[in-house]
């Protein structure tokens, strides 16, 4: 999150590059996210759709195929889809923290909140009331704005994590005592008392990123139109570019 200082025609925007330091009152455009966390966005995107599907059909099973058991596979391959989807979501993890460490300073907004900062609970707030459509314009931020900073980490990426750790210890169910996930994540099933309960919260936490998806899109859609900055065209071009 760098936001752009509204009355100061000399001021650089803070938290920029080197390279990328302009005055507040010319800035038109300014490169935001490189091109590893575009791809990891989009590919993540991917990754989230095919596990809430699947998720789905395998906490509510498709009724029973006609014919021999042999003939049908369907569940398994969707069960295929599923721990393909959850690799990938987990290694793209892994990924995106490496970023973290290489990339741009905004490649790092999504890891920590300053949530100890007077100053940022301000910003979130002034964002809470330009959503709640109280507020007749938002602040103009470089990388994420405030209230999006806090919803990735605590909504996003700390349920990420928890929806690895508890998928791969129910993989590591299927895969047998000895396996790879059962040394890793077997902990994870006692730890929630038994297997249906790990479960349970797995399929919770599906729901809360499929709500968490829905409020991210229309909120990105609609900073697109009613904000003073892009949104999904960034996550394309890389570019933040301001209307005004």
């Amino acid at each position: 999150m760098s936001a752009i200082p509204a009355n100061s025609s000399n001021a650089p925007v803070e938290g920029t590059d080197a390279h990328d330091l302009v005055h507040a009152q010319s800035i038109k455009s300014v490169y935001v996210y490189e091109v590893p966390v575009r791809i990891w966005h989009w590919i993540n995107a991917l990754a989230i759709s095919v596990l809430a599907i699947t998720g789905y059909f395998i906490g509510s099973p498709l009724p029973t195929m006609p014919g021999e058991a042999s003939a049908n596979y369907l569940m398994g391959y969707i069960r295929f889809a599923h721990f393909a989807a959850g690799y990938l979501l987990a290694v793209g993890l892994l990924g995106r923290l490496y970023w973290a460490v290489v990339g741009n300073h905004h490649a790092r907004e999504l890891f920590w909140v300053p949530v100890f900062q007077r100053a940022y609970w301000l910003e979130v707030w002034g964002m809470v009331k330009w959503y709640a459509f109280v507020s007749a314009r938002p602040g103009k931020y470089v990388g994420h704005n405030p209230l999006a900073r806090f919803a990735m980490f605590f909504m996003f990426f700390l349920t990420a994590v928890f929806m690895v750790v508890t998928g791969f210890a129910l993989y590591g169910e299927g895969a047998q005592a000895g396996s790879w996930a059962d040394v890793m994540f077997g902990w994870v099933i006692p730890l929630f008392g038994q297997s249906q309960d790990v479960h349970t919260w797995h399929h919770l936490g599906m729901w809360w990123l499929i709500v968490f998806v829905i409020v991210h899109v229309y909120a990105a859609i609609r900073e697109d139109i009613m904000g003073r900055s892009s949104v999904v065209s960034t996550m394309i071009s890389g570019h933040r570019t301001f209307k005004d």
